[in-house]
């Protein structure tokens, strides 16, 4: 199970109810951030999530509302709060200018409390915290190196106790061996079998986080499946060309994304301040009913659908 905050869901620029894009991904004691648009730090505070444990920074791509945050939330670290390290991981380009931000604006050659990293970052697994790990993919905007991320977690069988309860494994080494997979000779001579305490396959919850994107088709078979899809939907389909030309997408184009990838509820964000949210949400409905407008502070739990093939979004 995920839990993702919206921290700021307007584009480019801020609105009287929207910040710049940001949102934050939590899984048991990880926390990760997903791009830090301007004033970031404050929607952390007014969230009442607070700064600890929020030394992971993923960055969908170099764009001045998307990174310009990093310059306040690290000097902020370096003077108020007591964190042991940053790691701000990015496409090449994008790590790039965020160096420049980092080292040529915030830091001047102050040395910091804490050491930062910026790591480079491709398609692929970025980061295995066991029973999840978070896979990076291309997407195209304009500019080289922009990345959406998949936070998948790990299927697995579950462990039922009533079933070990009947075969009287007793509680220790016994069960958790099981639990891993591995067959074990009881106290009493006996030897188990993990299909015998062992429910049948459940996949983990797999939440896509998309940032700006000008198409969908690449897309398809990295969000296929998802509990949950975070996209950006900065246009109407009225001015589809004006979308195109700025490589970002619109409202219908998100829907129809989610549904040819059979995503279970799409959550869209990144809005132009052009437009009413009850419009944007009317064109994407039309085409993917279970679609959400995400609203700054808005926090959902995201699970795999249960065994009534409900899905717990929040």
């Amino acid at each position: 199970m995920f839990e993702i905050v919206f921290l700021g869901t307007s584009a480019s620029a801020p609105s009287a109810r929207r910040n710049l894009p940001s949102l934050l991904v939590k899984h048991d004691e990880y926390r990760f951030l997903v791009d830090c648009g301007e004033g970031t730090q404050r929607q952390i505070l007014q969230a009442g999530i607070g700064f600890k444990r929020m030394n992971k920074i993923l960055i969908t791509h170099g764009h001045l509302d998307h990174i310009l945050g990093l310059a306040g939330l690290i000097s902020t670290f370096m003077r108020w709060e007591a964190i042991e390290d940053i790691e701000i991981m990015a496409g090449k380009s994008a790590l790039e200018r965020i160096h420049d931000l980092v080292y040529g604006v915030v830091l001047r050659g102050t040395k910091t409390p804490m050491p930062i990293r910026l790591t480079p970052i491709s398609p692929g697994i970025i980061f295995d915290g066991g029973d999840f790990f978070i896979e990076a993919f291309p997407v195209q905007h304009r500019g080289p190196d922009n990345l959406g991320y998949k936070f998948q977690e790990k299927g697995r069988r579950p462990f039922l106790p009533e079933k070990a309860d009947q075969l009287g494994i007793p509680p220790g080494p016994w069960r958790r061996d099981l639990v891993d997979g591995s067959p074990v000779v009881l106290p009493d001579g006996r030897r188990i079998q993990p299909d015998e305490v062992l429910g049948d396959y459940r996949p983990g919850t797999l939440l896509v986080v998309v940032g700006d994107s000008g198409e969908t088709a690449s897309l398809v078979e990295h969000v296929r499946g998802a509990d949950a899809l975070v996209i950006e939907s900065t246009y109407l389909e009225e001015e589809t060309e004006l979308a195109a030309h700025f490589a970002h997408l619109t409202a219908r184009q998100a829907a129809e994304l989610a549904q040819q990838a059979g995503v279970r509820r799409l959550y869209l964000t990144h809005f132009s301040r052009r437009y009413r949210e009850k419009d944007i949400l009317q064109e994407a409905q039309a085409i993917f009913p279970n679609t959400i407008a995400a609203r700054d502070f808005d926090a959902h739990m995201i699970r795999h659908e249960d065994e009534k093939g409900d899905v717990d979004a929040g």
